[in-house]
């Protein structure tokens, strides 16, 4: 039996309906695959203003639509409303990655996503941010209580999708699906900062819409 087929996954409330937070197809791609053999009835929800340059974001939004329509997913497009992200984190330009930056943007999102989850019947949500090796869990967990807490019979899904193995699926889905390989977290201190790491290292700056997972 395969790691995949071991994993049990029972979601924290009966309906078995959960709605997905996504940033892009790379991290999704796992935990979309599991739920659905694990007949799981899921929704993509795609909302990520902290995407910098709009190209960037566009690249990443296709990409999650196209595996989702792969997978027969239903896939919600929500608006990329940048100025408001901007307007949210103004005065933490500097902050570290995983600081109080990050968790107003993780607020941001998520509070967006379970307005949409209380709206349209769901009564669970959850986010494939935390598969990321470089995300801190406990940081994503506690902005997803935070946003489910401000509604009632909302639940937020804390699942750990790094679990069994789940960040190396990540990359292996990856690579058969040949997605776009982003090289930063997304918001523009993320690109600025690691460019100027780069550029510290002797490496080339990030170049928008080059990279692609290969097999190689």
């Amino acid at each position: 039996m395969s790691t995949l087929q071991s994993i049990i996954l029972e979601t924290p409330n009966v309906s078995n309906n959960v709605l997905l937070h996504s940033c892009c197809a790379p991290c999704a791609g796992d935990v979309m695959e599991r739920m659905v053999k694990a007949g799981i009835e899921l929704t993509v929800f795609f909302y990520n203003p902290n995407i910098h340059p709009e190209k960037e974001y566009l690249i990443r939004k296709e990409e999650n639509i196209r595996f989702a329509e792969k997978l027969g997913i239903p896939f919600i497009d929500a608006d990329y409303d940048a100025p408001n992200w901007f307007e949210r984190v103004k005065g933490m330009e500097w902050e570290p990655e995983r600081g109080i930056r990050c968790t107003e943007c993780f607020d941001m999102r998520f509070e967006r996503t379970a307005l949409y989850a209380h709206e349209n019947g769901f009564d669970t949500f959850t986010s494939c941010l935390g598969i990321s090796r470089w995300k801190n869990m406990q940081q994503i967990n506690d902005c997803g209580q935070r946003a489910a807490a401000r509604y009632p019979n909302l639940t937020y899904w804390t699942f750990n999708w790094r679990k069994q193995g789940g960040a190396s699926r990540m990359v292996e889905l990856a690579k058969r699906e040949r997605f776009y390989q982003q090289e930063y977290c997304g918001c523009i201190y993320s690109l600025r900062d690691t460019n100027r790491w780069r550029v510290a290292n002797d490496r080339p700056r990030i170049q928008i819409g080059v990279q692609y997972y290969t097999d190689e």
